[in-house]
């Protein structure tokens, strides 16, 4: 049985969630042919220390966004990531270890360190880098080489092409979603908001201060039902739960959860940060969204994705967005139809199913069945 290793990191969401649905999708359409395992080295080499970067990481992008954005140009600027190179001799032996334990037909990677330490290794494998960044791609994705570029969409691969990626390693097949999203019999459908009230889907990751405040004022609007998440925020759960408490029976608020995806296409909207995997779930979903904070650097492109589909809207401040919200549902949601319509066009639910194929084509002769979508 050939193996495909599938390597990720922790720092920012969207390398798990895309490294995840793509083995969903291998194992999927491999039909059991192929072995396929996810990797954080990161992880594996550093544990606790790799621990607090994630977590230094988190605060820095989510609490000073000007020091990230300092940060993310100098990873842009040639030469500064491969001066610490050195530092990650543990991980580059124990990567070589795993390549010759598992000698995989294919391997992808989802965090874009992994091309500079595997560019010293000698490879008889195909390798494939999965971009999760959609039109401001730091340079790091591509300045270390690979054998083929897997992008969320042809804007994207525009902006690689500009920066000299040689076109005939350019795909785009789109950010793999979870299989739900694809798949006729797990996919969820939500009732046009004219015929009752509106649900509303309000991810708390950052802007944790301003949240009760917002809940507030949303449900101060006619004709909505609110669910929010705040994650592993227990305190600001139940702060929230007693701030609504006279309001029972339209707001439901939920602790950690593995289900943004299923929330996504059974609510009309999401209110978010424009992170990269919630807005590639949410354009599956077709979920209109608006963005209550946009970190500067790889987020910019997410929200001008949208902008370009006119899919959504980055609201200026928090007072905004109740204002964003009555417009989009007035009418008898006629915005609301219309951003669910240019969403559709944008949308590619099968991008995982997409990926997986394109990855099993290269290692698998002749080529496996395709799943209709």
């Amino acid at each position: 049985m050939k193996t495909i290793l599938i390597f990720t990191a922790g720092f920012g969401e969207g390398h798990n969630t895309a490294a995840r649905n793509l083995r969903d999708a291998l194992l999927h359409e491999s039909d059991g042919a192929v072995s396929v395992e996810v990797i954080d080295f990161y992880a594996l080499a550093y544990g606790s220390a790799n621990n607090l970067a994630r977590r230094l990481y988190l605060t820095v992008i989510n609490k000073t966004p000007r020091l990230w954005n300092a940060l993310y140009r100098l990873l842009d600027r040639p030469g500064w990531f491969e001066s610490t190179l050195f530092l990650q001799h543990k991980l580059k032996r124990l990567m070589a270890d795993t390549l010759t334990m598992k000698n995989p037909a294919a391997v992808c990677c989802t965090y874009p360190g992994y091309n500079y330490l595997l560019a010293g290794l000698k490879k008889n494998f195909h390798h494939a880098t999965l971009v999760t960044d959609s039109i401001s791609v730091n340079s790091i994705w591509h300045r270390a080489d690979t054998d083929a570029y897997i992008v969320p969409n042809e804007s994207t691969a525009a902006v690689m092409r500009k920066h000299g990626v040689p076109a005939e390693k350019l795909h785009p097949l789109g950010f793999p979603a979870q299989l739900d999203f694809a798949l006729p019999e797990r996919r969820l459908s939500v009732p046009d908001p004219a015929d009752g009230q509106a649900k509303i889907l309000y991810i708390i990751n950052s802007g944790k201060d301003t949240a009760p405040a917002l809940v507030r004022q949303l449900l101060t609007l006619g004709g909505i039902t609110l669910t929010v998440t705040v994650g592993r925020d227990e305190k600001l759960r139940a702060r929230l739960q007693d701030l609504t408490a006279d309001a029972a029976d339209r707001v439901e608020i939920l602790g950690w959860t593995n289900q943004i995806p299923q929330l996504l296409m059974t609510h009309h909207l999401v209110i978010t940060k424009a992170g990269g995997a919630t807005t590639q779930e949410a354009i599956a979903a077709e979920c209109p969204v608006i963005f209550s904070q946009m970190v500067p650097g790889q987020e910019e492109g997410n929200w001008e994705l949208l902008r370009r589909a006119d899919a959504g809207y980055l609201a200026a401040d928090h007072e905004e967005i109740p204002l964003l919200v009555k417009t989009i549902f007035e009418n008898h949601a006629s915005r609301w139809r219309q951003l669910r319509a240019n969403l559709r066009r944008v949308n590619r639910p099968d991008s995982a199913l997409q990926a997986a194929r394109f990855l099993l084509e290269k290692i698998i002769d002749p080529p496996p069945a395709q799943t209709p979508p």
